[in-house]
């Protein structure tokens, strides 16, 4: 799900060398549900192994990660801890539409409908704990760090790029970032200049989004736009305010200005919601104000290519020949750097 103010946002296409040298906090959550959706067979079923084990979060990771690695770009993967309570809600809905898409995809399947086969199955994607753990695996033998959030990662990604000068941006294709206070946020990372969604497939080239332009923009502060989001809807509220889209809920931020008179404004309408969606918009907007975030140390390690093989060779049935292909571009982004830190990828 995530916030969607795409409308509303400022911001600037980049190329991959723009950020050289760049450290970037990646939301390793939202990629890894980008490679389940994305990284898929012709029928839409996710790439498994011999013993149908699903293994597309671990061909998005090894081989999206070498192409930025050897860009010298710098990675750290976050990932989620415990959800606040409020975002059970949201798990409950998603829960509900794989059900929904698990129903309609057999439907397509019983009608040989290869399409709608491919939307439907991209849709019923469930990153579960031994996906997790196999993908902080991989990461950590290709030299990547992980962090682990005590809540919610894109808030920490977000927070360690605000106290860590080391640190350039936070990648994630939610929204959401900027209400957490990212002061920098890539989309779209990655060397493709396409990306194959359920629909087909689309041009992407990444871009970066700074909260200060967002906010001169928006004639707003960072308060007033946690706000914004909330009337929209986010992973929070997913419903939002009825009859409330991006231009409307700016509108009334800039107006109302103070936190308490915007929702006043809208009291009438929260109030016409189900008593399921219904919100405390104070709870909502302190989760984002305050995270539970923590500060975090990292450093980046040996690349470690047996790890890697017996990962991917080994257990998981992948082309020994297609990741040795690989490992020497590791090898030669290594030989490039070695004046630095010899067998470091930095």
């Amino acid at each position: 799900m995530g916030l969607n103010i795409s409308e509303i946002i400022p911001r600037k296409e980049i190329e991959i060398s723009d950020l050289y040298g760049k450290m970037l906090c990646v939301d390793a959550f939202n990629t890894l549900y980008q490679f389940l959706s994305t990284i898929r067979q012709p029928d839409g079923t996710p790439l498994m192994d011999s013993k149908k084990r699903i293994t597309s979060h671990l061909s998005g990771i090894f081989y999206r990660n070498i192409s930025l690695l050897s860009e010298q770009i710098k990675l750290v993967y976050v990932f989620d801890g415990e959800a606040p309570e409020l975002k059970k809600k949201t798990h409950n809905i998603r829960k509900e539409n794989r059900d929904s898409m698990k129903e309609k995809y057999q439907t397509a399947k019983d009608e040989e409908d290869l399409e709608m086969m491919r939307r439907y199955s991209s849709q019923m994607i469930r990153l579960d704990d031994e996906m997790i753990k196999e993908s902080k695996e991989i990461l950590e033998a290709m030299g990547i760090p992980t962090v682990q959030s005590p809540s919610e990662g894109e808030a920490e990604a977000a927070y360690l790029c605000k106290i860590n000068d080391e640190v350039f941006a936070s990648v994630s294709q939610d929204y959401d970032s900027l209400l957490f206070g990212t002061p920098r946020l890539i989309r779209n990372l990655t060397l493709a200049k396409r990306r194959k969604t359920y629909s087909g497939w689309v041009e992407v080239k990444p871009e970066i989004i700074e909260l200060g332009n967002v906010l001169n923009h928006l004639g707003i502060n960072l308060d007033q736009l946690i706000c914004l989001g909330i009337l929209v809807g986010t992973d929070y509220n997913p419903k939002g305010i009825p009859r409330i889209g991006q231009k409307k809920a700016l509108q009334i931020v800039q107006k109302y200005k103070q936190p308490v008179l915007i929702f006043e404004s809208v009291e009438e309408r929260m109030m016409s919601l189900s008593e399921e969606d219904r919100f405390d918009w104070k709870e909502i907007f302190e989760l984002f104000h305050k995270p539970n975030v923590k500060k975090a140390s990292f450093k980046f390690k040996e690349v470690d290519e047996k790890k890697i093989k017996e990962i991917l060779v080994e257990r998981h049935d992948f082309s020994e020949e297609r990741v040795e292909k690989q490992l020497e571009k590791i090898r030669e982004t290594i030989e490039r750097n070695k004046q630095k830190n010899l067998g470091k990828w930095f």
